[in-house]
């Protein structure tokens, strides 16, 4: 008996798994074959037909910018399509001593998200949506996916340290990203590109 094929598209948001993993104790899993990962959950009938990643570009660190880099190139040769939007730094003032600081936040990475989330579904490109993140700012994408295309569904991957109700609820679906999928699913120490340049891992990561 031919199951019908159910085709996924995963939604990564990137800050929110890097910082779950960092804040949940599992740092050194940091270098995620994201890829690998998914694939790992789909269920017989269910066909990957995308991985998006949805990050900005570190721009207040050499260091951080140089291991961003070396990260995103590495799951990019895996297939996964990269989508950005901006890092912004903000300058604080403290009141009691006018001592200015800054502070860097990401920015549009909730807004592109749902924006493909809701395109996708609209140009009928999936029919199980794997979200992995625990932003309650990704209810309302969720709902309206799930309102205006009764036949999809929005699964929720959540990052270690980031499960969130208000998400759970109104999912399809939501698991926990342990330390067993984590730790199993890791990208090699060394990756060669199609044009032979080869990507290592950083010592720091």
């Amino acid at each position: 008996m031919n199951l019908k094929i159910n085709r996924v598209i995963a939604y990564v948001d990137g800050f929110n798994l890097y910082f779950g993993m960092v804040d949940g104790g599992y740092a050194y899993c940091k270098w995620l074959d994201i890829n690998m990962l998914i694939k790992s959950s789909l269920s017989a009938n269910q066909q990957l037909a995308g991985i998006k990643y949805f990050t900005s570009r570190v721009t207040n660190d050499p260091g951080k910018q140089r291991r961003q880099t070396l990260y995103l190139e590495a799951i990019e040769s895996t297939g996964v399509k990269i989508i950005y939007g901006l890092y912004k730094a903000k300058d604080i003032e403290c009141n009691n001593c006018g001592h200015v600081w800054q502070i860097s936040n990401e920015k549009m990475t909730d807004v592109n998200i749902a924006t493909h989330l809701l395109i996708d579904a609209f140009q009928d490109k999936y029919d199980t949506a794997i979200l992995i993140s625990g932003d309650s700012d990704l209810v309302p994408p969720i709902k309206s996916v799930h309102n205006n295309f009764p036949s999809k569904a929005v699964s929720v991957f959540f990052p270690p340290s980031r499960h969130n109700n208000s998400v759970a609820v109104v999912a399809k679906g939501s698991m926990i990203l342990g330390r067993k999928k984590l730790t199993s699913h890791q990208l090699p120490h060394e990756i060669e590109k199609t044009d032979g340049y080869k990507i290592i891992k950083p010592v720091e990561w």
